[in-house]
C-alpha cells in the first residue's frame, strides 16, 4: 500500500478537523515545504506518537524465537504431502525468525535444502546446505546433508567434486560411527548408487556451474545518449513553459526499438497482504506466501531461497551480496523501524530510503538541495571542505562556478546539460505542492515528522553515517546535522512528488504451467520506484511506446513507428482502449494535476456520445464512427459507406480467433511467428474497429508483450522479423499500386495480413 494505513488515515483526518480554522488556514497556505513540514511537525503530541506506536506493533517484523519451530513443523507437513513449494516457503519463514549461528536457523536451512532438491534447485540446494553446516548443523545430522550434496554434484555434472563429498563421507563416518544397522545399510546402498552414477559421468566433460544467461540485463542500448543517461541516441531532452520536460525523437524510430534502459533511483517493494490487524498466534505466525517472502528486497528478483536480515524477520535478500548492499545504503537505518515503515505505508518509505541515498552523492550539492527549501532560516550547517571544492545547486536552476553564474537550462540537469539517474534528478522532480489538498499534505507531513521523531531516537549520528562498508564510508563525506528539520523537508518533498512521479513496478505472475515461455498470467504490482528518466516522459491515451521491467530495471521500447521530431510518449494508466474520455480525464485530473488533451481525448470531446467507444466499429473508408442499428452508416457526412452489423460482427470474431491463435504461439514459444500474425491482426483491426475498442487494446498489450519476450530471450535490441515486416507495411501503404491492392474488394479483409505474406517475403525482403 503506498499510503498509510487506514487506521493512521483516519485518526489524522480526525485530528486535522479539530484543529482551530487559523492554524488549518497556516497550513494550508504554507509557502514553502519548510513552512508546511514546520508547523505541522510542532501539532505531533506524544499521544499521536503513542497510537503510531500501536498501530507498528500490529506488525511482526523482529525475530520471535518461538517461530522458528513452528513454521518448521509446519513446512514438514507440507513436505509429506509431497508440496515441496509450499514447504519451501514455511522453511523460509523459519529461517527469517532464526537467530544468527543457531540451531534453528541450521535445521531451517538444511530441511529447506531438501524441499529444493525435490523441486530441481539444485544449485540453491547447494547454497542452502552450506549454510547450515556455516551456522552450526548438528553432527549426527551431517551424513544425511552430505549425501544430499553428492546427489546435486552428480546431477549437475560436477563428478569430482561429488567423488570428493563421498569420500569426506566415508572418512567420517569410519572415524565416529554414530548410526544404526538398518540407517548404515541404507546410507550403503545409496553410497554404492552414486558412485555408479559418478563413474558413469566421469568420462563425459565436466562444466562448471556457469551462470545463468542474462540476456535481457546485458542487452544494452545500440549508441547511448550523451544528454541523457541510460537513454538511446535516438532521444533528445526538452523543455516547454507549458508541459515541461519531455523527450523527443532525433531519427525516425522503428517499432521495437530499445529507447530506455533504466535502473529505478530508489525501489521499496509492495509488501502485499500483510497479517491481519488483531494480536494473536494466528497473525503472528502468518502462514501465506506474500510478494516479502518470495521477492529480494533490495533487487526485486524472484527467489524461492531468501537470506534474512540478522536484525529483523521482514527483510529477505536474493544472496548474502544484496543483503550487504542493502545493509550498507540503507537497512542499517531502517532495520528497527520495519513495523513503523509498514505503518506509514511505501510512499513514505521511499521518501526516507531517497535521502538516504543521498548521502552516497557529493555532499555539497546534497546539503545545498536540502537546504534550498529551507531559506530564510537560521540553520547553521558545519562547515565542509566538499561546499568549496564541489559545484552547488539552488532551486532557481543556476549553478556557481568561480564567481560566475551559469544558467542550467533543464531543471535536473548538471552545468553540462547532462540529465543523470541521480539524486539532482530526483529532487528536481515536482512535488506539486499547491495541487494537493491540504488535509493530504498534512497527511504526509505528519507521517514523515512520526518517521523522523524515531530517527531521532534511533540516533541521528546512525542516520547520517550508519554505514558498514569502509569503501562507501569513504565514498559518503561528513554529513552531520545538529537537528533532522533538513532531512525532513526533503522527505516530505520526495513523499509528495510520489503522487505523480511514482512508477509501479509490474511482474507477470503466471498462473498456468511454468514450462512454457509465456503462460496464462496476471501482471501484479510489485514494487513502487523512481526512475527519473523514465518521469520525462510525458502521458498519451494513445502512446507510441511500452514499458517493461525485470527486476528494478525498466525498459522502454517504442510500440510503433515515431518520426523524427515527434514526442515519446508513455501511458499514465488511462489508455483509450480501456476506458471513455470522460473517466480517463478525470482519472488524469486527480492524480495527475492536467487536462489531457491529447489527440484521442481531443477526438473524442467533438464526437457526441455513441455509447462504449471500445466497442465500436469505424468506417473502412474514412475511418468514422459507424452508426445505426442492424446496418450501420458512416458518421461522416462526406461519406456514403454503410455495411451491416452482422458482417462486422462476423469479421470481429474472425479477427478474435487470430488473436487466439497468436496467443497459442505465444505460450509455445513460438515469438516470431506470434508477432507476424499480430501483426496481421493489427492491420485488419484498423481497417473496421475504432483505436479505442477494446480487440485493439488486447493486440497491443499482446505485441509489448511479445516484444519483451523476444528481447529477454534473444538480448536483440530490435526484433528483426518486426523489422520487417513493419517496413513493408510502410513501404506498401506509401506504393500507389500497393495501396490500391490493399483498398480494393479483391483484397483479403477477413484473413490475417500473415497468412497473405509470403514467407520468402518475410525473411528476405530487401527494400
Amino acid at each position: 500500500m503506498d499510503l498509510p494505513v487506514d487506521e493512521w488515515k483516519s485518526y489524522i483526518l480526525q485530528k486535522w478537523s479539530l484543529l482551530p480554522k487559523s492554524i488549518q488556514v497556516t497550513i494550508s497556505t504554507a509557502e514553502t515545504l519548510s513552512d508546511l513540514f514546520l508547523h505541522s511537525s510542532s501539532l505531533l503530541q506524544p499521544e499521536d506518537e503513542m497510537f503510531l506506536k500501536r498501530l507498528s506493533k500490529g506488525y511482526l517484523v523482529g525475530k520471535d524465537p518461538n517461530a522458528p519451530l513452528f513454521y518448521r513443523e509446519e513446512g514438514n507437513k507440507k513436505f509429506q504431502k509431497k508440496d515441496y513449494m509450499g514447504a519451501t516457503v514455511l522453511y523460509s519463514k523459519g529461517v527469517s525468525h532464526s537467530r544468527p549461528n543457531s540451531e534453528d536457523i541450521s535445521l531451517c536451512y538444511a530441511n529447506r535444502s531438501a524441499a529444493l532438491f525435490h523441486l530441481g534447485q539444485y544449485e540453491t540446494c547447494l547454497k542452502d546446505i552450506v549454510r547450515a553446516q556455516t551456522h552450526g548443523y548438528p553432527e549426527g545430522l551431517q551424513p544425511k546433508l552430505l549425501l544430499r550434496k553428492a546427489e546435486c554434484l552428480v546431477t549437475l555434472g560436477r563428478p569430482h567434486e561429488a567423488s570428493q563429498t563421498i569420500s569426506d563421507l566415508e572418512s567420517n563416518f569410519a572415524a565416529e560411527p554414530t548410526l544404526a544397522a538398518s540407517q548404515f545399510q541404507i546410507l550403503q546402498r545409496t553410497l554404492c548408487r552414486l558412485k555408479v552414477k559418478v563413474q558413469e559421468k566421469g568420462n563425459l566433460t565436466e562444466t562448471s556451474p556457469a551462470a545463468l544467461t542474462k540476456a535481457f540485463e546485458d542487452m544494452d542500448l545500440r549508441e547511448e545518449n550523451e544528454q541523457i543517461s541510460n537513454t538511446s541516441s535516438s532521444v533528445s531532452l526538452c523543455t516547454d513553459p507549458l508541459k515541461g520536460r519531455y523527450l523527443v525523437a532525433t531519427k525516425d524510430i522503428l517499432p521495437g526499438e530499445l529507447l530506455v534502459k533504466e535502473d529505478a533511483f530508489v525501489s521499496v517493494l509492495n509488501p502485499g497482504e500483510m497479517p491481519p490487524w488483531h494480536h494473536g498466534l494466528e497473525s503472528k505466525w502468518d502462514t501465506r506466501a506474500t510478494n516479502a517472502d518470495l521477492y529480494c528486497h533490495r533487487c526485486l528478483k524472484h527467489t524461492l531461497a531468501p537470506v534474512p536480515c540478522d536484525g529483523c524477520s521482514y527483510a529477505k535478500y536474493c544472496s548474502q551480496e544484496c543483503l550487504q548492499q542493502a545493509w550498507d545504503l540503507y537497512h542499517s537505518i531502517e532495520c528497527s523501524l520495519g513495523g513503523l515503515l509498514l505503518t506509514l505505508g511505501v510512499f513514505c518509505h521511499i521518501a526516507l530510503r531517497s535521502t538516504l541515498l543521498a548521502r552516497f552523492e557529493e555532499a555539497g550539492k546534497v546539503i545545498n538541495k536540502l537546504c534550498g527549501e529551507i531559506t530564510n532560516r537560521d540553520i547553521c550547517l558545519p562547515e565542509s571542505k566538499n561546499l568549496t571544492q564541489i559545484l552547488s545547486y539552488d532551486l532557481g536552476g543556476e549553478s556557481k562556478k568561480k564567481g560566475k553564474t551559469v544558467e542550467t537550462p533543464i531543471p535536473g540537469c548538471d552545468i553540462n546539460g547532462k540529465y543523470e539517474n541521480n539524486y539532482n534528478a530526483v529532487f528536481s522532480l515536482l512535488p506539486h505542492t499547491g495541487n494537493h489538498s491540504p488535509v493530504y499534505k498534512f497527511l504526509c507531513a505528519l507521517s514523515v515528522s512520526a518517521l523522523c521523531r524515531q530517527l531521532e531516537a534511533v540516533s541521528l549520528q546512525a542516520f547520517t553515517t550508519g554505514l558498514k562498508s569502509s569503501k562507501l564510508k569513504a565514498a559518503a563525506a561528513p554529513m552531520l546535522y545538529p537537528e533532522l528539520n533538513i532531512w525532513g523537508v526533503a522527505m516530505l518533498r520526495h513523499m509528495l512528488q510520489l503522487q505523480c512521479n511514482a512508477q509501479a513496478i509490474t511482474t507477470i505472475q503466471q498462473t498456468g504451467s511454468e514450462e512454457s515461455l509465456i503462460t496464462d498470467s496476471r501482471q501484479v504490482c510489485l514494487a513502487t520506484g523512481l526512475f527519473p528518466v523514465v518521469s520525462l516522459l510525458n502521458h498519451s491515451c494513445s502512446p507510441n511506446t511500452s514499458v517493461s521491467f525485470i527486476s528494478t530495471v525498466a525498459t522502454v521500447r517504442a510500440s510503433q513507428q515515431i518520426r523524427k521530431g515527434q514526442e515519446i510518449l508513455h501511458c499514465y494508466g488511462p489508455h483509450e482502449s480501456r476506458m471513455g474520455v470522460a473517466e480517463r480525464l478525470q482519472k488524469l485530473r486527480s492524480q495527475y494535476f492536467f487536462d489531457c488533451n491529447c489527440p484521442p481525448c481531443e477526438r473524442e470531446k467533438q464526437r457526441p456520445s455513441q455509447g462504449p467507444r471500445w466497442e465500436a466499429f469505424c468506417c473502412h473508408r474514412c475511418g468514422a464512427l459507424l452508426q445505426g442499428g442492424d446496418v450501420l452508416s458512416c458518421g461522416s457526412t462526406s461519406c456514403m459507406e454503410s455495411v451491416s452489423r452482422d458482417h462486422l460482427v462476423s469479421q470481429l470474431q474472425d479477427l478474435q480467433q487470430q488473436v487466439g491463435m497468436a496467443r497459442k504461439l505465444l505460450r509455445n514459444g513460438e515469438l516470431e511467428r506470434a508477432i507476424q500474425l499480430l501483426l496481421g491482426c493489427q492491420h485488419d483491426a484498423e481497417s473496421f474497429l475504432l483505436a479505442e475498442h477494446s480487440v485493439v487494446g488486447e493486440i497491443e498489450d499482446d505485441l509489448a508483450q511479445a516484444y519483451a519476450a523476444l528481447g529477454k530471450g534473444t538480448g536483440r535490441s530490435q526484433p528483426p522479423i518486426y523489422r520487417r515486416v513493419s517496413e513493408w507495411w510502410r513501404f506498401a501503404t506509401g506504393h500507389p499500386v500497393l495501396r490500391w491492392a490493399m483498398n480494393s474488394s479483391n483484397w483479403p479483409k477477413s484473413s490475417s495480413m500473415g497468412e497473405i505474406l509470403p514467407s520468402v517475403l518475410l525473411t528476405d525482403l530487401k527494400l
